[in-house]
């Protein structure tokens, strides 16, 4: 059986995404808010949810909807950096590292950083709803809804409000999942759920499937965050280790030990890709998508 290539697959991907990112965030806005959100977005990160927006529209479009993917997939990651400029403040998690360089508060001051990640979620929308037709109203509207609907309360806001209220408190593991099903895996399901709507006449059989899929990697990876913030060094993680346990946060680490959590994690991605099967899409277009799911659980940052 052939390896799947995941880097050989990712690079050209990167770089479109890296550069209509560059393209789309002007660095001439006013006061220098541009130069903000430029640094809170370009050059750092995994980008994960755009590789898993475009994995989706390949794996159930063949090619197709390829436009409105590349912007679904800027998007979902604008949105992502938005979330992390506002969680580094300090009437957040108060953390002074972020992709391995200073936060953007630390940067910039607070209230700029506040005014970039604003800046960044709106342009997301703004991406999304291109002025010409590039990318049909149907998919325009179906990506928007669900973008806001997972960033929002009953997403990553709501699943944000819930871990500061957290503080201290010992979850069971039920309203530790509820927790980070909104706070992480709304914005990775998001991903995969703007990928296939990227592509009109998908199959519902294979949206539920591609749902199963992208909810199962979402906790996935954030148990694998959870230990990675017990295991790792702040060097490698690009961002302060052991800042959950210090705040005295509920994770899975705490909840099921090291071990539990890491099994955890392992279970998680084997219910992934049973879900990747189960959509009946041809093995050949569902490898990228395996690949990622993969990477979310060996990954060491």
């Amino acid at each position: 059986m052939t390896v799947f290539d995941l880097k050989t697959w990712m690079q050209p991907h990167l770089a479109s995404v890296e550069s209509a990112l560059s393209q789309g965030i002007r660095a001439d806005s006013p006061a220098a808010l541009g130069e903000a959100m430029r640094y809170a977005v370009l050059d750092g990160g995994k980008r994960l949810r755009p590789l898993l927006v475009l994995a989706t529209a390949q794996a159930v479009g063949d090619g197709v909807g390829g436009a409105a993917a590349l912007r679904a997939a800027c998007a979902v990651e604008l949105i992502h950096a938005y979330s992390l400029v506002h969680d580094d403040m300090p009437c957040m998690d108060n953390d002074v590292l972020r992709r391995g360089k200073p936060t953007v508060h630390v940067q910039f001051g607070q209230a700029q950083a506040l005014l970039a990640g604003d800046a960044l979620q709106s342009l997301a929308f703004e991406i999304l709803t291109p002025p010409n037709t590039s990318v049909s109203a149907d998919v325009q509207a179906a990506c928007v809804a669900l973008l806001a609907r997972a960033s929002g309360y009953q997403g990553m806001a709501g699943g944000q409000a819930i871990d500061l209220a957290s503080v201290g408190l010992r979850l069971t593991e039920n309203q530790l999942r509820e927790m980070h099903r909104l706070k992480t895996g709304a914005l990775l399901l998001c991903s995969v759920q703007m990928g296939a709507a990227c592509v009109m006449g998908v199959p519902e059989a294979v949206q539920q499937a591609l749902t199963r899929f992208g909810a199962a990697l979402g906790l996935a990876f954030q148990v694998v965050d959870d230990v990675l913030d017990v295991t790792a060094d702040s060097a490698l993680l690009g961002k302060t280790a052991g800042k959950d346990e210090a705040a005295d946060k509920p994770t899975y680490v705490a909840l099921m030990g090291l071990d539990g959590a890491k099994r955890y994690a392992d279970a998680l991605t084997t219910e992934a890709m049973q879900a990747l099967t189960d959509t009946g899409l041809p093995d050949a277009r569902l490898g990228p998508l395996r690949a990622l799911a993969a990477m979310v659980v060996e990954r060491n940052n």
